[in-house]
């Protein structure tokens, strides 16, 4: 990919171009980070802390010592604030159901007591009622009394004194939302008869009744938590006397099947034996302690319980494309690795006759004064007749001077006023003298068979340009070591694929090679869109050239060497490449060759270039609500897996492209900063691209990391001396002169084009 350029905009312009900061998409992007994460964290809250052991089931016992003797022997409903008790008259029974309600058994329960004219007490789970409101609302509606059992079925006691309020307030508002009614009667969950209190459960309700709660808790238990038998349920909650009663039962937490079928035995004969029921409230004799919900907390309920249906379909949502995601994420390593192989066996094979013919190399330059003269002496050592065109565009740092100054033979320049990085490669095109053309820029060095190398391709008819293999020079540090590994592994990788399916659909600025008629055929290159390089390429794919990959053309490339200056790059590239699929949209209908480069290279560009990294914040929301909420080690272990098929990937194309794999030891750690200010591009060029603003060339800044061969020296980075008995070739035939191309410039459309 070429490296950014200052424009300057024509006289008479400015007021075409509209530099709008995109401001209002971050506070969007901002927004819906934030509601994902809400809702995602409302969901994990709500259903992945929901506690699922049984009530009954064995817990630590701690120190009673704090609970008063009248609460330990009192009734048990319990005003915790007041310390007062209360307890059914005789042969009176309050049924009560935990944890529902429950889709299946809830209805099925409520259907029993219906039969047999039986009012009861649901202690109700705040999730469970946002999940099943419809069956909350049937519970009072039957006449049956309505209680609160937490939010999340969470052991009170055991949780701290803001959470127990949480718990409790979220369960009123489910429960209002979807009744119209509020109770002040709460069940904790795992509480049972008054003697069983500890310290922490009275603390609990103390802490409910100051927050005007009644603490229900149980006289007898029928023990259907166990599923021991219809029989054995009949017998624990049949009384023993004629004491009055709270008898707990459950509606959901599992199959309650035999729950159902000792309540149509229960029913009937605790009538006959004399026994009456009753909810709680009217069996220890309160006034009706359920009252109409306020307006505020009905609809404050109902949001609750939507937003809880919302998250609930997000999260659904999310799940299907993150294994869509996952799926066609290891389906393309897989193609990447097999193309890799086939392309390598294919790439064995010559091209045909060599290719001995001359090249022209174009070099645009703009403010390179830095790595010019590095650059134009490796070209120089190439083993391939060479001229060298250097075109400055209007440099302000005496580029086109130190270029004069080294007095080389086969080296022109061109000076133009600046014009912009496509008018460069127009003028130098112009005045080529050979029918091959190699396009490089002012801060990239060959390596002295690059040359031939990358023109060999050119033995077919067919092929109309040659990306060569771009290797970042720069790598100190965690930045370089992560471009390299994405040079290697991302774009040569992809390369390769690109060549085999014939959609090509960027020859880099940094080292491409082009066949003169072609470029003729399609215009010379465009500046309508800021990657001109993929839009060149684009438009030689669909006039029917094939567009391939030569790695053995080498050639080394500054990359950024700060953050920011690569946001910038990549910012650009991005833009760039969006403007250039938009403008060849209609290769996805057409045939031959341009139908390959639309239904091959333009969707694999939509899927993996621009949608992929859409959702790579939402991957990484949701890797972040699996640690906290789902299994962590599952989690882990999926990221180390997918970590682990990147390593692999790595290897084999820092094989392919006989680098050493020492640099892949960062790649864990370009997960956390790399990838995620790579996804920030696309969000920021996609949105840019939506709102149709205009973006401006700018330059990269260069750092001097090229160095001028020196006898002895090799490419790594710096660059080989040519032999000592090398000569300067003279240019080859000199084909018809050509019209210049146009130098007039424009500013870069927005894309879509509006």
């Amino acid at each position: 990919m070429s490296k950014n350029r200052r424009r300057r905009l024509p006289r008479g312009r400015h007021s075409t171009v509209r530099n709008v900061p995109l401001r209002t998409h971050w506070l969007l992007l901002t927004a819906l980070v934030v509601s994902l994460s809400a809702a995602l964290l409302l969901q994990g809250y709500a259903h992945h802390m929901f506690d699922t052991t049984a009530d009954g089931a064995a817990r630590e016992s701690g120190s009673s010592a704090s609970v008063p003797e009248q609460i330990r022997s009192g009734g048990p409903v319990v005003e915790g604030a007041a310390g007062r008790v209360a307890g059914p008259g005789p042969k009176t029974i309050a049924l009560t159901f935990d944890d529902g309600p429950d889709p299946v058994w809830t209805p099925k329960i409520l259907d029993v007591l219906r039969r047999n004219q039986v009012p009861a007490t649901f202690f109700t789970v705040g999730a469970q009622v946002s999940a099943h409101p419809e069956l909350a609302r049937r519970i009072v509606e039957d006449g049956h009394q309505i209680g609160v059992h937490t939010f999340t079925h969470t052991d009170l006691g055991a949780a701290s004194a803001w959470r127990r309020s949480l718990e409790l307030r979220e369960s009123q508002l489910v429960i209002a939302g979807a009744t119209g009614v509020t109770t002040p009667l709460l069940r904790p969950p795992y509480s049972s008869t008054n003697e069983a209190l500890s310290d922490a459960d009275w603390d609990t309700v103390v802490q409910a009744g100051q927050e005007g709660y009644l603490t229900v808790l149980t006289t007898q238990d029928s023990e259907d938590w166990r599923r021991p038998g219809v029989a054995e349920i009949v017998a624990n909650s049949t009384p023993r006397g004629t004491d009055g009663q709270i008898l707990l039962m459950h509606d959901a937490g599992g199959d309650r099947s035999q729950t159902v079928a000792a309540l149509e035995q229960l029913l009937p004969d605790l009538k006959k034996a004399g026994f009456r029921f009753a909810t709680v409230s009217d069996a220890v004799g309160l006034p009706a302690p359920v009252k109409p919900a306020s307006t505020i907390d009905e609809w404050q309920g109902l949001a609750l319980i939507n937003a809880l249906r919302a998250s609930g379909w997000v999260l659904d949502a999310l799940g299907w494309l993150l294994w869509a995601a996952g799926a066609i994420s290891v389906l393309r390593a897989i193609a990447v690795f097999v193309a890799a192989r086939r392309h390598v066996r294919t790439r064995r094979r010559p091209w045909g006759r060599p290719v001995t013919e001359p090249v022209s190399i174009i070099v645009p330059a703009y403010n390179e004064s830095a790595g010019i003269e590095a650059a134009v002496r490796s070209l120089l050592a190439s083993d391939h007749q060479v001229e060298v065109i250097v075109v400055d565009d209007g440099s302000t740092d005496g580029t086109a001077d130190i270029v004069e100054a080294l007095d080389l033979p086969g080296v022109r320049v061109i000076r133009q006023q600046n014009a912009g990085k496509p008018a460069a490669l127009n003028t130098g095109i112009a005045a080529a003298s050979c029918n091959l053309l190699v396009m490089v820029d002012g801060d990239t060095v060959f390596e002295p068979d690059a040359v031939r190398m990358i023109v060999q391709p050119f033995a077919n008819r067919r092929v109309g340009a040659v990306s060569g293999n771009a290797k970042v020079v720069n790598r100190g540090g965690l930045l370089g070591r992560w471009q390299h590994i994405e040079y290697v592994v991302g774009f040569n990788l992809d390369r390769r694929l690109f060549d085999l399916a014939e959609c090509m659909p960027t020859v880099p600025g940094a080292v491409g090679a082009f066949r003169r008629e072609a470029l003729l055929r399609v215009g010379g290159v465009s500046d309508i869109t800021l990657a001109e390089d993929t839009d060149l390429t684009m438009a030689l794919c669909r006039d029917g050239w094939r567009v391939v990959y030569e790695e053995r053309a080498v050639a080394w490339t500054e990359a950024p060497a700060s953050l920011g200056a690569l946001w910038k790059q990549r910012y650009r590239w991005c833009y760039g490449t969006l403007q250039a699929m938009w403008k060849h949209r209609g290769a996805l209908t057409q045939r031959g060759q341009a139908g390959k480069l639309g239904r091959r290279g333009l969707l694999y560009l939509l899927m993996f270039q621009v949608l992929l990294p859409l959702l790579a914040p939402v991957v990484d929301i949701f890797a972040v609500f699996g640690l906290i909420f789902l299994d962590p080690v599952r989690i882990i272990g999926l990221w180390c897996a997918f970590l682990f098929l990147q390593v692999l990937m790595g290897l084999y194309a820092f094989h392919l492209d006989k680098e050493r794999p020492g640099p892949l030891w960062s790649l864990p750690l370009q997960q956390f900063v790399y990838r995620q200010l790579m996804y920030l591009v696309v969000i920021q060029s996609v949105f840019t691209a939506i709102a149709g603003s205009r973006l401006h060339w700018q330059r990269m800044e260069r750092y001097g990391s090229l160095q001028v061969p020196t006898p002895g020296s090799a490419p790594q980075p710096p660059l080989p001396q040519p032999p000592p008995s090398y000569e300067q070739p003279q240019p080859g035939p000199v084909p018809p002169p050509v019209q210049p191309w146009p130098q007039e410039t424009h500013d870069v459309a927005p894309w879509p084009p509006r």
